[in-house]
Order: structure tokens, then C-alpha cells, then sequence
């Protein structure tokens, strides 16, 4: 299973990058990708698109689990639809597929904004 540190570290690596090049590029500390690739801390929106633009990959891409039932489903998603019924991730997932990618992150700023406040 991919976590977004191990596919940080994969794209830099795949594009010969050091981690100090991408802590420049991105304006953070080279400690920062360090915990960024080793899963101990998770970069927020700003700092997903600025690894985004540096590793010049998508942010779906670089968000992504690998990991999938034998129907091809990621497990997470099959237990997320469960949750919120079939009706609602449905019409979730045909809003989304209208957003931009810097739309989307936009967009799950702001619900993590609305859940745990401004300053959180």
C-alpha cells in the first residue's frame, strides 16, 4: 500500500531529484521531506500543490493508495461508500469529476476548514 510519502519519494527519485533539490523547489526544509517521505508528517494543500508542480505530477497521482480488492475496488472506498450510502458517493463523485485539480484541494480545504476551524 502507497502512502503519500512513499510516492513523493518515488517520483523524486524517478526524476533523479535529491531531496534537497525538491526542498528548495517546494521552499521547505530538507528535515521536512525527510518526515514527508518517511509518513511521520503529511504536507497540507499548499505544500501537496507545490510538490505537485516540482515532481510534475497530478495530485490525484501523488495522493494515491495502491491497494485494491479482486474487484478492483480500493478497499477504503468500497467501506466509504458503505458509510455514506450509494446515493450520496454518487452524487459526490459527479460533482468532483467537474473540479480542476486545484479546485478539488481547494474544495477539501475549506470542509477541513468548516470541520476543525480556520486555525486548525
Amino acid at each position: 500500500m502507497s502512502t503519500i510519502g512513499e510516492n513523493i519519494k518515488m517520483y523524486r527519485e524517478q526524476r533523479k531529484m535529491s531531496q534537497q533539490e525538491l526542498a528548495l523547489k517546494v521552499r521547505v526544509g530538507t528535515a521536512t521531506i525527510q518526515k514527508y517521505e518517511s509518513g511521520e508528517q503529511i504536507p497540507d494543500t499548499q505544500t501537496i500543490l507545490k510538490l505537485c508542480t516540482a515532481l510534475d505530477v497530478p495530485a490525484s497521482e501523488l495522493m494515491e493508495r495502491e491497494m485494491y480488492t479482486s474487484s478492483g475496488v480500493d478497499p477504503e472506498i468500497e467501506h466509504l461508500v458503505k458509510e455514506v450510502g450509494v446515493k450520496r458517493a454518487k452524487l459526490i463523485l459527479r460533482k468532483a469529476k467537474e473540479f480542476s485539480e486545484e479546485d478539488f484541494l481547494r474544495v477539501m480545504q475549506m470542509l477541513y476548514e468548516i470541520k476543525y476551524g480556520k486555525d486548525a
